[in-house]
């Protein structure tokens, strides 16, 4: 259970606001928040990961940051049924006809960015 976790050396991130992030699991319609505690905390999330890889404690990350890890049995995912995939980040924008000046600034980089890459627009 998620809540087991109190009882185990975890180390935390720092948000940017600093405040400290609490773990988040989900289990069908179950949505629990875990203010987990541990040796150390930190602000950034790769010396997060090089702690938990050097036995510190338990870390929470988006797979996509440590799919290597796990794949080369460096890493266990625990919990596996309470963190469901998450597909990753889409951006969205509001359906008006005009965008704000930001957003249309945002999407020509984009495209720029996709053109020189050879991805087309």
């Amino acid at each position: 259970m998620p809540t087991d976790l109190l009882s185990h050396a975890c180390i935390r991130v720092r948000l940017p606001d600093g405040a400290l992030y609490r773990w988040h699991f989900e289990k069908g319609d179950d949505t629990v928040q875990v203010e987990v505690s541990g040796p150390m905390t930190f602000d950034e999330l790769m010396l997060s990961r090089a702690a938990v890889l050097s036995g510190f404690g338990f870390g929470f990350f988006f797979e996509k940051d440590v799919v290597a890890d796990i794949k080369d049995g460096r890493l266990v995912r625990l919990l596996e049924d309470w963190t469901p995939p998450f597909p990753g980040l889409c951006p969205y924008y509001p359906g008006r006809r005009h965008p704000s000046a930001g957003l249309t600034a945002l999407l020509a980089l984009a495209r720029q960015k996709a053109s020189a890459a050879g991805g087309g627009s």
